[in-house]
C-alpha cells in the first residue's frame, strides 16, 4: 500500500506531461499559420495563373498587361 501511495504522489509531482501539452499547442499553432499562408498563397497563385492562361488563349484581351 505504501508503494502505491508513493507512486501516486510521484505521478502528481511529475511535470513532463505539461511540457508535452505545451509542445502540442505550439505544433498546432504552427500548423494553423502554415495553413493560412498556403491558403492565401494558393489563392493568389490561382489568380495569376488564370490571368496568364487567359492571356495565352486570347493575347488581345484587355487585362493582359503585366508589370
Amino acid at each position: 500500500m505504501k508503494s502505491m501511495t508513493s507512486s501516486i504522489r510521484r505521478f502528481l509531482r511529475e511535470e513532463d506531461g505539461a511540457a508535452a501539452v505545451e509542445y502540442g499547442l505550439l505544433v498546432a499553432l504552427i500548423a494553423l499559420a502554415v495553413a493560412a499562408v498556403v491558403i492565401t498563397l494558393g489563392t493568389n497563385l490561382k489568380t495569376v495563373f488564370t490571368k496568364i492562361g487567359t492571356c495565352v488563349a486570347t493575347p488581345s484581351a484587355a487585362n493582359c498587361t503585366f508589370p
